[in-house]
């Protein structure tokens, strides 16, 4: 028989530096997890997306027991990766900070697609130019 859920949450922690102190201690201090054994297995999950800030998606169920659930980084994080920045533009109308080619904004959409609401990969990539579009990216070739 499947087990009762009783909270399910979300948060994002920088890949392989789950710790007990703030935020994840007490997100799960507070359900009655187990905040050493939720730590290990995160970061030995996620020790291949260093440098990232990931999503996970944690279950809680009736049993003190969990599951997690890791998504891929942000795609704005993808996209500063890809074109070398620090940060995104503070007008992107009018001052492009970076460009980057076609073939990375495929790149990110062969990473990003399963995080998507879209299984069309050209729906995926008009998603990701949006986002390079928000930040003052220009994509070309």
């Amino acid at each position: 028989m499947a087990k009762k859920i009783a909270s399910k949450f979300k948060m994002i922690i920088a890949a392989g530096a789950a710790n007990p102190s703030p935020p994840v201690g007490p997100a799960l201090g507070q359900r009655g997890l187990n905040i050493m054994e939720f730590c290990k297995a995160f970061n030995e999950k996620s020790k291949d997306m260093m440098g990232f800030k990931v999503p996970v998606i944690i279950t809680v169920y009736s049993d003190k027991s969990f599951t997690f659930e890791l998504k891929q980084p942000p795609a704005s994080q993808l996209i500063m990766k890809a074109a070398g920045l620090n940060k995104g533009s503070d007008n992107p109308l009018k001052n492009k900070v970076a460009t980057i080619s076609q073939a990375k904004v495929d790149e990110i959409v062969d990473q990003k697609i399963k995080d998507l609401n879209t299984n069309d990969r050209e729906m995926a990539a008009r998603i990701i130019a949006g986002q390079c579009r928000s930040m003052g990216v220009d994509i070309v070739g």
